[in-house]
């Protein structure tokens, strides 16, 4: 997955909404880690649980991490200017989104992390703006809806 989004033509570096789902400890923060990572970040990735914001300016994507898990109420998105963050440019990953329900629009890409044999799988359901444009990066093509 990490070429998909991180590639030299990945989905990260045009911005989007990804929704990252699973369970406590299921993997999110790491995933976002390797897709920093991916797009050349070398400093330190830290869970935003209690900033529920981190941010990143990297040459090649400007990347907002946001971890709504503490999140009272969505209209506090409002306060932390998420349609600042939303800007089109930016890849936005939200752990916990259902927390924003109402007031985050719908994603361009759900990411589903749950245990299997051992490791874990990812579950991509994107959008229709960005099922072509997955399919035609990956070496099998997403099932049509």
């Amino acid at each position: 997955m990490g070429g998909l989004l991180c590639g030299p033509t990945g989905l990260a570096r045009t911005g989007g909404l990804v929704f990252l789902d699973g369970d406590l400890g299921a993997g999110k923060t790491t995933l976002v880690r390797g897709l920093l990572r991916g797009l050349g970040h070398t400093g330190p990735v830290r869970s935003p649980t209690y900033t529920l914001v981190e941010s990143f300016e990297l040459p090649s994507a400007h990347v907002h991490h946001l971890d709504l898990y503490r999140l009272a109420d969505a209209e506090e998105l409002e306060y932390l200017g998420i349609r600042d963050l939303l800007d089109g440019d930016s890849l936005v990953l939200v752990e916990w989104p259902e927390r924003g329900a109402g007031i985050l629009p719908a994603p361009d890409l759900s990411v589903r992390i749950t245990p299997h044999d051992g490791g874990r799988l990812l579950t991509l359901t994107p959008a229709a703006a960005w099922r072509e444009r997955l399919a035609a990066a990956l070496p099998r093509a997403l099932p049509a809806s």
